[in-house]
């Protein structure tokens, strides 16, 4: 007997040790001939939260990936990498002196709000077509730019010399490895990443997401959740059989929530609250299907 075609996300919980590849490769020969992407990738050294996409899914990754996501970090003071995190060639600074909690305290808020953030040179920005840590690999020390990110929140959880534990959340982006290179410059002493773990990307969190020892070809099914769970936060439109026949020839349809301004995006659903299309509000009244799911005749 064929196995369903499976569609929807999983909340998976990557563990530490494994690249965001290597943990949804069984996820995809399962899935297969069906499509499966992650949003967000989480490096090796990191754990958590990694929203996988199945099927027609994958058409919102990127919308995934633009949502809100918090992290819970552990800094080293007193000692810097070549990758900004513990997994890269260590150096210790025992000569500079450990900052207070006072100084820390003082210092945290100069990473919140828009930011300018220099990469890591071991990360996966494309310098002249190539990856940064391909290039750091071979030796060439590329030279990246700063960006502007978002970072909306940090919280000091825990400082113990020379030990900082933060929560940060932060938009799409965003390195938290260099928040605490550019906190130990800051500081004078260096810092370095020891540990990450990915708690939330937008409404899924670590504490519903399943972890990929357990999770088998047979309850993979169970654990998919819907398209819309990934759109939750946005407005939402009921769309009738015609306007559901519109939308899947990629045809606009009329605006019913006019309190939304022009450029709104929204999700556009059936009778039933099954995601259709994803849409934005146009200045004549209409929304424009952006990304459409509902197929036509």
């Amino acid at each position: 007997m064929a196995r369903e075609r499976l569609e929807g996300i999983l909340n998976l919980y990557k563990p530490a040790g494994k690249t965001s590849r290597q943990a949804i490769d069984p996820i995809a020969r399962w899935v297969r001939p069906n499509k499966c992407g992650h949003a967000g990738t989480l490096d090796p050294l990191a754990e958590g939260v990694l929203v996988v996409c199945v099927g027609k899914s994958t058409r919102l990754i990127s919308c995934i990936q633009e949502q809100h996501k918090v992290y819970r970090a552990v800094f080293l003071f007193g000692q810097t990498s070549d990758t900004d995190d513990i997994t890269g060639e260590v150096q210790i600074n025992e000569s500079a002196p450990l900052p207070s909690r006072a100084d820390v305290e003082q210092a945290l808020p100069q990473f919140v709000g828009a930011i300018e953030q220099v990469p890591p040179q071991f990360s996966a920005v494309h310098v002249d077509g190539k990856r940064a840590y391909a290039l750091a690999r071979r030796g060439e020390a590329p030279e990246l730019e700063a960006r502007t990110v978002h970072v909306y929140r940090i919280e000091l959880l825990d400082y113990v010399q020379p030990r900082l534990e933060l929560e940060i959340e932060c938009g799409s982006g965003t390195y938290i490895r260099s928040i605490g290179r550019d906190l130990g410059q800051k500081l004078g002493c260096g810092a370095l990443m020891s540990e990450l773990v990915r708690t939330r990307i937008g409404p899924f969190d670590a504490e519903s997401a399943v972890p990929l020892e357990d999770l088998t070809r047979d309850n993979l099914a169970v654990h998919l959740q819907p398209a819309l769970r990934a759109v939750e936060s946005l407005p939402r439109q009921t769309c009738t059989e015609e306007g559901l026949q519109a939308l899947s020839q990629g045809r606009r349809i009329p605006l019913e929530l006019p309190e939304l301004a022009t450029g709104t995006s929204l999700a556009l659903v059936t009778s039933v609250s099954v995601l259709a299309a994803l849409g934005e509000v146009r200045d004549d009244g209409t929304i424009q299907p952006t990304i459409v799911f509902v197929a036509g005749d």
